[in-house]
């Protein structure tokens, strides 16, 4: 699986939160900021990976006792 463009975009939008405010007030008010990107950033992730069935049928074949829990 490659997931190195989907976690760029992700820190990209990140970086452009911190970006535009050089100065936070407080550290809380930092942690709120990412957050609110964070969510903002995940609720764009609809679409499903493609292959995605055929990697969990190998994934449970491989790892039957940890993925039945």
């Amino acid at each position: 699986m490659y997931t190195t463009n989907t976690i760029e975009n992700f820190n990209r939008q990140l970086r452009k939160v911190t970006k535009n405010k050089t100065i936070f007030p407080t550290d809380f008010s930092l942690e709120k900021s990412l957050y609110l990107a964070m969510v903002n950033a995940t609720s764009k992730w609809t679409s499903r990976m493609r292959g995605w069935d055929q990697i969990l049928a190998q994934l449970n074949i491989f790892f039957e006792d940890i993925l039945s829990k």
